[in-house]
């Protein structure tokens, strides 16, 4: 929301005057960055509600930065900027922990809007929601997965994918609509990410053998909870 701290990561100059300008200009406090080594250093001193990191950096890139956040803090925000349009690259981010990206060139329209809906979607986290799901404690508010003390730190998109499945326990979903509920859009690369995020939650989840995600190829998921014998 307006007055939140964002970590700005990108090596052109022009686009990043241009995108901070922006962002201030919407009430956001943005600290830019020019590289991956001292995007790091910005953002362990702490306090940030979104990242946006260029893929393509000096020092250290993109990736590398979310995997290094991401060991540290699964409940803040990545968005990649990236000129790639490759599938391969976009999926190796969603890998790598970001939770969404925008391509080169872009709106800053977009850009502000996928922002918003990410820090409204923090801020909605305030409602207690826990869910069961066997032996599986699934706090959404806390992104967290808990399982015989054992504890799974989820990112937010991660949160909102098994939030969705749960919501429809033992239902076959569509694809289009968890993206659309989710990602805003549905489109071949929104899809071809969902699968990374479904084959997260699956692993996360191996610890319950009665509960599986099955696939129904071309249509959707279902999220099962099987009847113990």
């Amino acid at each position: 929301m307006p007055g939140d701290l964002i970590l700005l990561v990108e090596d052109d100059e022009n686009l990043g005057f241009v995108i901070k300008d922006n962002l201030q200009l919407h009430g956001y406090d943005v600290h830019w960055c020019k590289d991956g080594v001292s995007g790091m250093n910005n953002y362990r001193s702490g306090g940030y509600k979104l990242c946006i990191l260029d893929v393509m950096l000096p020092k250290k890139d993109g990736f590398s930065m979310a995997e290094e956040i991401r060991a540290e803090n699964h409940q803040v925000p990545i968005l990649f900027l990236t000129a790639r349009s490759m599938l391969e690259d976009r999926l190796e981010g969603f890998k790598r922990g970001g939770d969404d990206y925008i391509s080169k060139p872009f709106s800053m329209d977009e850009l502000v809007y996928r922002i918003e809906v990410f820090l409204r979607r923090s801020e909605a986290r305030s409602i207690h929601d826990v869910y069961q799901l066997g032996q599986y404690e699934f706090d959404f508010n806390n992104l967290r997965l808990s399982l015989n003390g054992h504890e799974q730190a989820l990112t937010q998109k991660e949160a909102e994918v098994l939030k969705y499945l749960a919501n429809n326990l033992d239902k076959v979903v569509k694809r289009e609509n968890i993206l659309k509920a989710i990602w805003g859009e549905n489109d071949y690369f929104m899809g071809r990410s969902l699968d990374v995020f479904i084959s997260k939650l699956r692993k996360y989840l191996k610890g319950e053998p009665r509960l599986e995600i099955t696939n129904f190829h071309g249509v959707g998921f279902k999220l099962t909870l099987k009847n113990q014998k």
